[in-house]
């Protein structure tokens, strides 16, 4: 992050909670309507696309540097365009009255201006609750599925929507050769070999008369909240051309949301061995830390593999639901310490005393010992792998959470005892000695 303009040209896409509400948070660049060409022009287009993915859109300006005709433009057209709340946020307004500094901003009738400090949090969480008032907490899913549900995603054209239909032997979602063919993620009951699967499809379903309908905008935040939704995603990459950096993002955010993993690896069919070869490569090296998942060579147009990748989609989704007893779970971390402990940290050393688990879709794993918040990324890596090793997790990420004993005695003064009392414990001491030889 830095104070300097332009510096955000693509949308950028992270995770956000406030309370029991989960939300998907967009950052566009600088937005001038008006552009027609050259970077400015790509800048206002991502803008736009974000504008129409969301549900909510904050409008920030500048409150130091006051109205500017640019901030009139963008406000003509969200008054225009724009289908989603706006709320209007005036930014970099600590140490001035919010009445005088949102003043001006009335005149883009948007509402009632909100001062906030984006630098110092000053009215953010306020602006945040008011934004999601009007959406429903999250439910919690305690009860373990009895069928998986699979999000299906991947960067336009990559074969998804022919993968669909493969899966369900009809074509039942268009398959059209242009990227970024559909908007809304749909969800799709499949039988398959006696098994139950619920697809949750990010190239949607469209009518045959809609075709000329076709050629949409590509939306990420429906490929984020199909991931959210599902307890396996498969990820379908494309073996004809190079593994791009849009396909280890779609993979990052996968592994944040902890969800268990398959990636396909289509076209096989239209590539000789000697590619296949280089492909092999790329995705070792591009999509190294997704080493978690099985790959499967697939065409989905001709069916090849498709057996072996619902094989593997059956055995991320036990793996990611998976009950680890409490026993074996310390039975396993005590050998992982034996083996390997944890590093020093100054002239004390962490003690992991047990394990039990925590939560499913990701596995969670939570260890209890004394002095754990010294305790490394790196040894939590090793722990990981540990427990997906012993358990055979193969298919899911797995998280390892640390938590120290509270001492009752921190922070409190030595009892000091009087004369008699220190007599009564030395006799004591003696006594035990001479009884127990301790």
């Amino acid at each position: 992050m830095a104070d300097l303009p332009g510096l955000t040209r693509d949308r950028h896409y992270g995770q956000g909670r406030l309370g029991d509400k989960a939300f998907i948070v967009v950052d566009t660049g600088g937005f001038e309507p008006v552009a027609k060409e050259g970077i400015l022009s790509e800048m206002a287009r991502q803008a736009r696309e974000a504008i129409a993915e969301a549900d909510i859109i904050i409008f920030l300006v500048d409150g130091r540097a006051g109205l500017a005709p640019q901030d009139k433009r963008i406000a003509a057209m969200l008054r225009k365009e724009a289908s989603a709340p706006v709320f209007l946020a005036v930014n970099k307004t600590e140490g001035m009255r919010e009445a005088i500094v949102t003043a001006e901003f009335h005149e883009l009738a948007l509402g009632d201006p909100i001062a906030i400090s984006a630098e110092h949090g000053e009215g953010v969480r306020q602006m945040i609750e008011d934004a999601l008032a009007a959406f429903p907490e999250d439910e919690d899913e305690e009860e373990v599925p009895d069928h998986p549900r699979v999000a299906i995603v991947g960067r336009p054209n990559v074969g998804k929507s022919t993968l669909v239909n493969r899966l369900l032997g009809e074509e039942r979602v268009i398959a059209f050769d242009q990227p970024g063919t559909t908007r809304d993620a749909i969800e799709v009951e499949l039988s398959w070999e006696g098994k139950r699967y619920t697809l949750i499809d990010t190239a949607g379903i469209r009518k045959r008369g809609k075709v000329w309908e076709a050629v949409e905008k590509f939306s990420v935040v429906k490929t984020l909240q199909a991931i959210e939704r599902a307890n396996v995603v498969i990820l379908v990459v494309d073996a004809d051309q190079d593994i791009a950096e849009q396909d280890a993002h779609i993979g990052g955010y996968i592994l944040e949301a902890g969800r268990a993993l398959v990636v396909a690896v289509n076209k096989v069919d239209a590539i000789d061995s000697e590619k296949r070869k280089d492909v092999a490569s790329d995705l070792e090296r591009k999509l190294h830390f997704l080493d978690f998942a099985e790959f499967h060579s697939i065409s989905a147009r001709h069916g090849t593999g498709i057996k072996k990748m619902l094989q593997a989609v059956d055995g991320a989704f036990a793996a990611a639901m998976a009950k680890l007893s409490t026993p074996k779970l310390t039975r396993a971390l005590i050998a992982a310490v034996q083996e390997q402990q944890p590093p020093l940290a100054g002239k004390i050393r962490p003690k992991l005393r047990y394990a039990h688990q925590g939560g499913m879709n990701p596995p969670i794993v939570v260890i209890h010992g004394t002095s754990t918040a010294s305790i490394k990324a790196t040894y939590k890596r090793y722990l990981e792998g540990v427990f997906i090793r012993t358990f055979k997790l193969k298919g899911t990420p797995l998280r390892v959470e640390l938590r120290s004993g509270v001492n009752p005695y921190a922070g409190k003064k030595a009892q000091v005892l009087t004369v008699s009392q220190e007599r009564a414990k030395r006799k004591n001491r003696i006594y035990s000695k001479r009884k127990y030889g301790n």
